[in-house]
């Protein structure tokens, strides 16, 4: 194994009124909110995949998989406390990570140093390593017809 590894995650949801509507652990205030098994938190889940991905664990559908009734309504930072346990076995920390969010409504750009903040909390590293970004899709697709959000995470971890 190399010393210094990237992944990337993905993770997509179709948006529904009337559901909660979690952003990398900020709770937004909106009329639609994520269909998911789990609390939906879709950052939460990107960067769980791109830190498994890195650390060639595979992905959270492996650990997590929305069929188990136990994971329903599950708070999407055990899932990352849960990854960051694995991460610390195998001795890496995390260097940088990097998210896009893509979605029409509502504009995230008042919320990012929120979400900022929330993944730096979970993640337990400096807010100066995370970036966080927001797209829309030009009004294409599902995300652009505002039906669903999409997320990318990438991610460069090292052993300690």
């Amino acid at each position: 194994m190399s010393n210094i590894r990237v992944g990337m995650g993905y993770d997509v949801h179709q948006l529904k009124h009337n559901l909660p509507f979690i952003l990398g652990g900020v709770k937004l205030n909106y009329d639609k909110g994520i269909v998911a098994h789990s609390d939906g938190d879709i950052v939460f889940h990107a960067i769980a995949d791109s830190l498994l991905g890195a650390a060639g664990l595979g992905d959270i559908g492996h650990f997590f998989p929305d069929d188990n009734p136990k994971y329903y309504n599950m708070d999407s930072n055990l899932i990352i406390k849960e990854v960051l346990l694995k991460l610390k076995k195998l001795q890496y920390s995390i260097v940088n990570i990097d998210i896009t969010v893509v979605l029409e409504k509502p504009k995230l750009v008042l919320l990012i140093p929120r979400i900022k903040e929330s993944i730096s909390k979970s993640l337990k590293i400096n807010i100066e390593d995370i970036n966080v970004k927001a797209t829309t899709s030009e009004g294409m697709g599902f995300v652009g017809n505002e039906n669903g959000i999409a997320c990318y995470s990438v991610v460069l971890i090292e052993k300690i």
